[in-house]
């Protein structure tokens, strides 16, 4: 999911300036020919939710264009689109995509080859934003064998079948757990746990909103989850209210784990019963600041990491107790290791490669070592940026367009190629979907299509 916190947006962009540094010193797949309409298959290449396979911004193929020609990567195909912030998802040859046309939220599937839209499915929404923001969907689809799950703005989840875009279930999930409209909307992406949808809701007792959202109470319902076939109620657990972060699950001190960053912090939980396994208050005290970048989870030690105020913290979950490693909440502002906004991290070797700052003015693009939370180097103004990792490479792509690519180099920034894709306009806060040797971008409205892996 894309998310994007109220601070600085609409801006112009800023060149980049300098680049500083610190502590120097420191299966194979045999596939038949897949019908047009026929089902899915998940393929190593797919990239079927937030974030990847792995949920964490980490692409396993390999063989990439790098250098790049000097006009850039070589364009396959582009499309327009509808408002909305939500990246696609590539599943079994096919790119779906939500966005917002209309009075309608629509749901595509395309070719992901060539772009030809296949099918279309619409449910009407009257989702209006409180701080003027485009209306569309901000969280992305996500892909499970024959169904494809979606979640509007204002909290509409549904699922359709994957083959024809036929309506299975729907679910008003505002109405069945009364959340509170959030600043801008609904934007977590759910994630799918064996036989259950995890689904991030923050509901409240039944009353109005409070106009200070900080007054707002939680009823019990950070999450819910349902079975992912029939979307009946299996659970609701979590003391919390919603924020833009999606829930993930990982196997964490010998047990899977869902854990969601929610407006008041980290809640933990077995993803079979919504059991609370623990918490971790971290959050701003600023009304309007947001949790939005998804924890990271390396081992039993997990990231999180906001740009409002505490900064990042690295906690550790062992024998039935949570360690605190090290933090950023004693530190001065201008200190902090990482202050992430909408983009999650991406871990590599020890390392952690990651957009910190609010604005697009102040932001830069760090690597941190993951033990100690040192800032190893900075390349400063770089405007938010989103990422991807891929062949030992990090895949950039910069609010106003810019594609960029450099080495997962924790000595030093080393840029390899950059430019500017003309197709794309602001924002740009989806990160880089790879599939299949494929890249896709997206901008304000457009979806851009390109060539990563050389053919051989």
């Amino acid at each position: 999911m894309v998310r994007f916190p109220r601070g600085g947006f609409g801006l112009k962009a800023h060149p980049l300036q300098r680049v500083s540094f610190t502590h120097p010193h420191r299966t194979k797949i045999m596939c038949k020919a897949v019908p047009l309409f026929a089902l899915p298959l998940l393929l190593a290449a797919d990239w079927p939710t937030f974030l990847g396979p792995t949920q964490d911004g980490v692409s396993p193929e390999k063989g990439i264009v790098a250098p790049w020609p000097k006009e850039g990567l070589k364009k396959l195909w582009d499309c327009p689109l509808g408002t909305g912030y939500a990246p696609p998802v590539v599943a079994g040859g096919k790119l779906f995509h939500f966005d917002r046309v209309g009075d309608a939220c629509r749901l595509t599937c395309r070719d992901a080859a060539t772009g030809r839209q296949h099918w279309s499915y619409e449910y009407p929404t009257a989702y209006e934003d409180y701080y003027g923001y485009d209306p569309g969907p901000r969280a992305c689809p996500v892909v499970d064998g024959d169904r494809v799950y979606v979640v509007g703005p204002e909290g509409i989840l549904a699922c359709v079948a994957a083959a024809d875009g036929k309506e299975r279930w729907k679910l008003d999930t505002r109405a069945k757990y009364r959340f509170h409209q959030n600043f801008f909307g609904v934007g977590s992406v759910p994630v799918v746990e064996g036989d259950t949808l995890i689904v991030a809701v923050g509901g409240s007792p039944k009353g109005p909103r409070p106009a200070d959202l900080r007054d707002a109470k939680p009823d019990g319902s950070a999450v819910v989850g349902l079975d992912k076939l029939t979307g009946a109620e299996r659970y609701r657990a979590g003391d919390e209210l919603a924020s833009y972060s999606s829930p993930v699950v990982r196997t964490i001190d010998g047990k899977r784990t869902g854990l969601y960053f929610a407006r008041g912090g980290l809640f933990a939980f077995d993803p079979g019963t919504g059991a609370k396994r623990f918490a971790f208050p971290w959050r701003s005290k600023l009304e309007e600041s947001v949790n939005a970048a998804n924890p990271l989870v390396v081992g039993d030690r997990v990231l999180l990491t906001e740009c409002y105020g505490p900064g990042a913290v690295l906690l550790e979950a062992k024998n039935g107790a949570l360690k605190t490693l090290w933090t950023d909440d004693d530190k001065d502002r201008f200190e902090k290791s990482l202050l992430s906004h909408w983009s999650t991290p991406i871990h590599h070797n020890g390392f952690v490669y990651g957009s910190s700052g609010r604005h697009d003015t102040d932001a830069d693009v760090r690597c941190v070592e993951l033990a100690t939370g040192d800032v190893k180097w900075t390349l400063r103004r770089a405007s938010r940026c989103t990422f991807t990792l891929i062949d030992g490479h990090l895949l950039g792509l910069g609010e106003f367009g810019e594609l960029f690519l450099f080495k997962a180099n924790s000595a030093r920034y080393e840029e390899v190629s950059r430019y500017r894709v003309e197709e794309l306009s602001y924002p740009c806060w989806t990160p880089p979907v790879v599939s299949d040797g494929r890249v896709y971008v997206r901008g304000k409205e457009r979806l851009v299509c390109f060539e990563l892996v050389g053919k051989k």
